[in-house]
């Protein structure tokens, strides 16, 4: 059986599904009552989510959004503002984003206020003076990024809303920052409500690690799929751009999973004995110890299913584990390099063994190459400055370094240094695609 058709759709999960989370059920749960509380109850709140890079911040917030806008009363109670840190490089910036968020545009044109508090307390007044109350949930991605603002000024005033009960807010920032309430300013720090809510990944679950690597390889059932895709046809597309909810909505079309039973079962029934092999389990262990999170899962994944073979086995997994994080990274530098490059490297590599790492210019290189490619069939004809520029590339690449002053002398004759091992060479020629015979040869040979 053709199993294509099944890793193109799990490569097209993979980048796509951005809100099923894996785990941080206790986590999630914490953060859905913080916005639930401020949606149904009034309540104003304010809490950091924790946690490393690629840990999965976003994932679980997207999450909880999307279980969230089910709810009608959640949907017409709460406008949801998004700010970056990496965007909203100052507070001005932050609160005219603010603004059009909130489609106060109209209302604040024209008008002037003398300090960043009065015009928040504008828009807040603004809401207040419609039919329904909204309340507002900020999140905060880069929060860390914000205290680097003068007085902080945005941060303090919307933890001040917040512990004032003038509005009904919650505030949510996010961060990878371990000490970010140590950045905060004292006034600021004295207006937050301490409650921070950790993403770690845990040190002491590699069985939990290996039921996500299975889910994500698995196809979902004919009865999965129609239920999640119900519940997109039940929320109004408007609603999903109100919220930023990243997802492809057509994903779990059961017009678009064409899989039959019989397939879906033949596919599950391969991973699962996969994933109960020892081979597999100590990649997993690997993996697990190298970096539990759930990006570098993904991004493993998506290397393995990128294979070209239909059926995925135990030298598949292997192998992309060796590739991801074995091999040395000059090594991979160096398999990216043009057959004209890799000749210059081999020449400046014999220089080297020949000399005792000597430095070397390009005219001493070029000399070198040339008694190779006289005898070569595959080189010949070269031009001298296809040559040169292949040359500076290396440079560029800082595979070689120039030493001394480059302005005072022509660029043929600058003295460089080799800034890799003679062993990198070898290693990346060995798993270098498509290398002419002559060349390798060349390689492991007497040195001309």
């Amino acid at each position: 059986m053709d199993f294509n058709e099944a890793r193109e759709f799990l490569k097209k999960r993979l980048l796509k599904d951005k809100t099923t989370l894996y785990g941080f059920e206790e986590e999630k749960e914490q953060i859905k009552n913080l916005f639930v509380r401020t949606a149904k109850h009034s309540e104003s709140n304010s809490a950091i989510l924790i946690g490393p890079k690629k840990s999965g911040k976003s994932t679980l917030l997207n999450s909880v959004l999307f279980d969230l806008v089910q709810d009608n009363v959640f949907v017409s109670n709460t406008l949801v503002i998004y700010l970056n840190g990496l965007i909203h490089i100052d507070d001005r910036l932050a609160l005219k984003s603010t603004t059009v968020q909130m489609n106060l545009e109209k209302e604040v044109e024209g008008k002037t206020f003398s300090s960043f508090s009065e015009n928040l307390s504008f828009l807040l007044s603004c809401l207040k003076a419609g039919k329904d109350l909204q309340r507002l949930i900020f999140i905060i991605d880069e929060i860390d990024l914000f205290c680097t603002h003068h007085n902080q000024t945005l941060l303090y005033n919307l933890f001040d809303v917040a512990q004032s009960a003038q509005t009904p807010i919650c505030v949510l920032g996010i961060t990878s920052r371990l000490d970010v309430i140590e950045l905060l300013e004292k006034r600021v720090k004295s207006r937050f409500s301490h409650r921070q809510i950790f993403m770690l990944p845990d040190s002491e679950n590699l069985q939990g690690f290996a039921n996500i690597f299975r889910s994500l390889l698995l196809l979902p059932s004919t009865k999965e799929s129609n239920i999640i895709s119900q519940k997109f046809v039940n929320i109004p597309q408007k609603v999903y751009k109100q919220y930023k909810i990243p997802f492809l909505r057509k994903h779990f079309d059961p017009k678009e999973f064409s899989f039959s039973k019989k397939y879906i079962n033949e596919w599950n029934k391969m991973i699962e004995q996969l994933t109960s092999k020892k081979k597999v389990l100590n990649v997993l262990e690997i993996l697990y110890s190298t970096n539990a999170s759930l990006g570098p899962l993904k991004r493993f994944l998506y290397e393995i299913l990128s294979t070209d073979e239909a059926k995925i086995n135990e030298n598949d997994i292997s192998k992309t584990v060796e590739h991801l994080y074995f091999e040395d990274d000059k090594v991979k530098l160096i398999n990216g390099l043009s057959v004209l490059e890799i000749c210059l490297l081999i020449s400046i590599k014999h220089h080297s063994e020949i000399y005792d790492n000597d430095p070397f210019n390009f005219e001493i290189i070029l000399t070198r190459y040339n008694k190779f490619s006289f005898k070569s069939s595959t080189m010949q004809s070269i031009d001298r400055e296809v040559v040169l520029k292949a040359f500076e590339n290396l440079k560029y690449q800082e595979f070689i370094a120039a030493i001394g002053h480059e302005s005072k002398m022509q660029k043929e004759y600058q003295m460089h240094k080799l800034l890799i091992l003679p062993d990198h060479i070898e290693r990346a020629l060995q798993k270098y695609h498509n290398l002419p015979t002559e060349i390798d040869h060349w390689s492991k040979s007497c040195i001309i």
